[in-house]
């Protein structure tokens, strides 16, 4: 199973309405991300960095393409664009892939 990290930066004051949106994510949303095979997705937060982290059942281009391709992902990332800065990846239009550097399992 490949993992995908990515990262994003919090704007000022909006900690608290990005929690609340997240607690609230549309049920079309978690079908989408369920059908780009993406399992066990947890979100960090670091003052005002976030850090977002999955596994990807399928693979990492198959979840970056689904996401990328989705009219409900896009709807959720302008939704966003008030709480958080996040450059999507160019090549994949999906979420900035981190490079990673070390794995202990």
């Amino acid at each position: 199973m490949e993992r995908y990290a990515w990262k994003a930066t919090l704007k000022e004051g909006k900690k608290a309405e990005y929690i609340k949106r997240h607690n609230e994510i549309w049920k079309e949303m978690i079908e989408v991300l369920k059908s780009a095979g993406i399992e066990n997705y947890s979100i960090w937060l670091c003052d005002n960095e976030l850090f977002g982290y999955y596994e990807c059942k399928y693979g990492k281009n198959y979840a970056a393409k689904v996401q990328a391709e989705s009219p409900v992902v896009n709807r959720w990332n302008e939704y966003m664009k008030d709480v958080i800065r996040m450059d999507m990846d160019k090549t994949t239009g999906a979420q900035p892939l981190l490079e990673e550097v070390f794995y202990l399992k």
